[in-house]
């Protein structure tokens, strides 16, 4: 049944209150049990002063966010602002040269904030891997690739190489494997890329202008090297209509998310929480599932205004990056379920679309699967929680596509074909109730604890059964109908654009 299916308006309307209520109800039993906690010992480590004339504390918990206001925050604006003044400068004077400018600048930087050992390290990668692309043989351009990506996540050749960067500084870990690590990704798209090309190769230059543009040095998104160099050799550097309104209106909006986060912070301690499982055993079952559906949301404002910052200053720059990742709220199948748009693409073109091909066969989609996931494995860093990340969300892929092929046979294909659209809508959203909440259960475990996630499966599905659970996946299917609704109206708006473009 096509995804433009309609539902009555009274109908929406009833999910769109069961839902509000929902939220909020759950949300005050996390507000209350925030408030209760503030002044626990065992939060202590987690919860540091906030705003006094409102007697709030604030949850601290996650060293990303803290790093990036506190130790990162002064290099971010140095680095960043010296990038976007040499940029505007040289696309004003010669922009045929801007990619030669912007690898310089990227060079200095590094060397600056992390010394001559890692510059030297990052290149020596670099130059293997270039050698490689030359023998324009992909399957060595993957065992190279990976190899060199395996140094910098597996002892003891991670310790080995990090030893090599003397000094010792609050971010030092952090800038090392985080630029090496996009590093590798970059040489590999650039090797594969290469293989591609059929005339000519491309030059070490063309590498080092890839790999050192500093917004997408240490923190990503990866572009894939085809789109960097289409887009970076551009000569003719001209706006779209209202893209500098639209720059500004990002811009805007990242700074209000990172306002909004921190007000949250004062009145939820949603990372704070999972942390004592004693007292988080004590919360409703709607409170604990709107905990651990709030460490997911929270997860993909942090992707969001990290890559929303990054990716503003690439616009400015002439480029198109990778999207901010799709909203957590608006997924509810495994395919589009990421975090980071610039790896998924990365994962998407090389390994899962390459071995996948059109994802309709069984045998192919679990080939895809398995090796999208262990090279995600590898780029993570393996370890325990990882493998078991893994495995649930690799799991979860292909479950999906065995139940469509199941249902797909007879004699399930005529009973649909038999029902209205509306009605094949409805028992399509039951089940993406169910598989919304396989994909907040299995990501928590990543972003949360083994612990946390074990605990709230229990809860949900166990001892909450039948009433909790099934309250719970009722509301999520409320969620899915309004998720289905705006994806219904994007689909008309793209077919009434398409109309337009043939008139």
């Amino acid at each position: 049944m096509g995804v433009k299916a309609r539902l009555p308006s009274y109908e929406l309307g009833f999910y769109a209150l069961a839902l509000t209520c929902a939220v909020v109800y759950s949300g005050s039993g996390i507000f209350e049990a925030s408030r209760d906690s503030m002044n626990r010992k065992a939060f202590r480590d987690g919860i540091k002063p906030g705003w006094h004339y409102f007697g709030r504390k604030m949850d601290m918990a996650d060293f990303e966010w803290v790093m990036w206001f506190t130790s990162f925050r002064n290099f971010i604006i140095f680095a960043l602002s010296g990038h976007i003044l040499f940029a505007k400068i040289c696309s004003m004077i010669m922009p045929q040269h801007r990619a030669v400018v912007y690898m310089l600048y990227g060079l200095l930087s590094v060397l600056g904030s992390m010394g001559l050992a890692y510059l030297m390290i990052i290149l020596s990668h670099c130059v293997v891997l270039y050698s490689v692309s030359l023998v324009k043989h992909k399957w060595l351009c993957y065992v190279a690739g990976l190899c060199s990506l395996a140094s910098f996540k597996l002892e003891p050749f991670s310790s080995w190489q990090s030893g090599f960067v003397t000094g010792a500084f609050d971010l030092q870990d952090v800038l090392f494997y985080g630029g090496s690590g996009f590093t590798i990704m970059r040489c590999m798209s650039f090797a594969l890329e290469s293989c591609e090309r059929k005339e000519g190769i491309f030059s070490i230059f063309d590498l080092l202008k890839y790999n050192f543009y500093l917004p997408f040095f240490f923190f990503g998104p990866i572009m894939t090297f085809d789109q960097f160099y289409a887009q970076v050799n551009t000569r003719e550097l001209r706006r779209k209509d209202d893209e500098m309104r639209n720059i500004r209106i990002h811009a805007l909006l990242n700074v209000g998310a990172i306002i909004a986060v921190d007000i949250f912070f004062h009145f939820f301690y949603i990372l704070t929480l999972p942390s004592d499982l004693k007292f988080v055993n004590r919360l409703s079952d709607w409170s604990l599932a709107g905990l651990a559906y709030s460490n997911l949301v929270y997860d993909w404002v942090k992707a969001a205004v990290m890559f929303g910052v990054i990716n503003t200053i690439a616009r400015l720059d002439h480029l198109e990056p990778p999207q901010p990742p799709k909203c957590i709220t608006m997924l509810y199948v495994f395919a589009e379920t990421h975090f980071d748009r610039g790896i998924n693409d990365w994962l998407c073109k090389y390994v899962y679309d390459h071995i996948g091909e059109n994802h309709d066969n069984v045998v192919k989609e679990l080939k895809a699967t398995i090796s999208t996931f262990a090279v995600t494995t590898l780029w993570l860093g393996p370890c325990e929680i990882v493998y078991i990340w893994s495995f649930f969300n690799c799991f979860g892929l292909n479950f999906e596509l065995w139940v469509q092929k199941f249902f797909q046979r007879e004699p399930f294909a005529k009973m649909e074909a038999k029902m209205s659209a509306a009605m094949s809508r409805r028992i399509r959203a039951v089940f993406g109730a169910a598989n919304f909440w396989a994909i907040v259960l299995y990501n928590i475990l990543a972003l949360n604890s083994l612990e946390f996630a074990s605990l709230v499966t229990k809860r949900l599905l166990l001892t909450g059964f039948p009433v909790s659970t099934l309250s719970i996946w009722f509301i999520t299917y409320c969620g899915v109908q309004l998720i289905k609704e705006h994806e219904r109206f994007l689909a008309i708006e793209e077919e009434e654009c398409d109309k337009a473009k043939q008139e």
